[in-house]
């Protein structure tokens, strides 16, 4: 472990891959299994035989065989350490973010059940990307955080070195037992730099589609370009873990957004500006068709992180590099009451301390926000490295303990919820 994060090289087959993966990985994925089943119950109120049926029956018929050999194969890496699991399981590790809200929200609304509230979609991230006379060398700067609750996002410190036996090396963060990145920060040796934003209070799921995590993971795999990127989560979209999608052609310089609704999809793309992220939609259309989004309401989350987002580029128009992209990732400036201070409107996520929660996904003091942060820019990707920083990138430390003590209403995570310490920015590079 260095700094917070496991290192893990992975080389092969798809079997090969999911073998390694599981054989060096087993402590962690039991243990993430173990979070999942406890957070993903709570959070849903659905149990696990319900996940496993959906896995099962949604999910893995639309796993190509390529990635279902790859996730086989964890299972018998797992069993080769002496550990439990099946396939099922660790489906469900892979399609949590999508098994949960979207799917069940689906499933509830086509059972017509009369208690039927939709799960709202939680803030998942904030990110930029900026190209051309925004950044220091006129080449593409990329930086992501990660928004989860702390419970999961403690274990989301794994960085994969993926060398497949098709498809392009691969350098991504991600979590124990998942194929994908997850949160979606990773580049590949065509020059092609991924991240993206949960587009925030996001409906809609097709159960014919071919599940989020499988489209990522073979975007970041088989990309050369922007086009090819934005075809790949495309095609057998089915809508969940709708993302806002920034990516970064580190060859041509070029940028781009991939707005992925269900039925709304847009591609933006630039050599001389920036696109942003913090879950809020941008297209019109698809905020009025397939989301519940208060695109006018300035106080909330989402809107606060975006009109900083506005103020930092124009502030740091033609300075943007590596260490500004760091700084950015720190930030706790709330455009809402014009104050640094730490909480869910701040693109360095705190809602563990916000009496206001960041209201539908967490109420007071949910303890959740940034988890990790990861940024890179044209020389570092070209050369398979990048940087990255667990725990929250302005240092800020989360005492779990202690916030149970003083927020007792969040006991029932006292057997998963665990300390988030804050790390300094390590460089990763892939395995030569």
């Amino acid at each position: 472990m260095k700094n917070g994060w496991i290192f893990v090289h992975l080389q092969g087959t798809p079997s090969q891959l999911g073998f390694q993966h599981g054989y060096l990985l087993t402590a962690e994925i039991e243990d993430f299994l173990r979070v999942e089943k406890v957070a993903l119950v709570h959070d849903s109120r659905k149990d696990w035989a319900f996940f496993r049926k959906a896995a099962e029956t949604i999910y893995l018929p639309h796993i190509e065989p390529q990635y279902r050999e790859e996730l086989e194969g964890i299972v018998d890496g797992l069993h080769a350490h002496g550990a439990g699991g099946d396939l099922i399981d660790i489906v469900i590790l892979n399609a949590w973010p999508e098994l949960s809200p979207y799917y069940t929200n689906w499933y509830d609304k086509q059972k017509a059940l009369l208690s039927f509230v939709p799960r709202p979609v939680p803030e998942h991230c904030s990110a930029f990307v900026a190209t051309g006379s925004y950044t220091r060398d006129g080449r593409p700067v990329i930086a992501h955080n990660n928004w989860v609750d702390y419970s999961v996002g403690s274990r989301w410190n794994i960085i994969f070195d993926i060398a497949p036996s098709s498809g392009h090396r691969i350098l991504m963060d991600g979590a124990p037992g998942v194929i994908d990145s997850g949160d979606d920060f990773g580049e590949n040796d065509a020059g092609m730099v991924i991240t993206e934003t949960t587009i925030g209070h996001f409906f809609g799921f097709d159960p014919n589609g071919i599940p989020e995590f499988v489209r990522a993971r073979k975007a970041m795999q088989y990309a050369t370009n922007i086009d090819e990127f934005a075809a790949i989560m495309k095609e057998g979209n089915n809508g969940a873990y709708a993302n806002t999608w920034l990516v970064a052609d580190m060859r041509s310089n070029e940028i781009g957004s991939l707005e992925l609704g269900l039925r709304h999809v847009t591609l933006e793309r630039s050599k001389d500006g920036y696109f942003v992220g913090s879950n809020f939609p941008a297209d019109p259309a698809l905020i009025r068709d397939e989301t519940d989004f208060h695109a006018a309401d300035k106080t909330i989350s989402e809107n606060a992180r975006h009109a900083r987002w506005l103020q930092l580029m124009a502030e740091n128009k033609g300075r943007i590099d590596l260490a500004t992209a760091q700084r950015f990732l720190g930030d706790h400036y709330d455009t809402v009451d014009n104050v640094n201070a730490p909480s869910e409107r701040t693109i360095c996520g705190h809602i563990d301390l916000s009496a206001r929660g960041s209201s539908p996904w967490q109420p007071a003091f949910g303890p959740a926000g940034a988890v990790q942060n990861k940024a890179t820019d044209a020389a570092m990707a070209l050369r398979m490295s990048l940087t990255a920083a667990m725990g929250h990138a302005c240092g800020l430390d989360f005492h779990a303990s202690q916030h149970i003590g003083e927020h007792p209403e969040f006991d029932w995570q006292k057997d998963i919820l665990r300390d988030l310490n804050a790390h300094p920015w390590t460089t990763f590079s892939i395995v030569r």
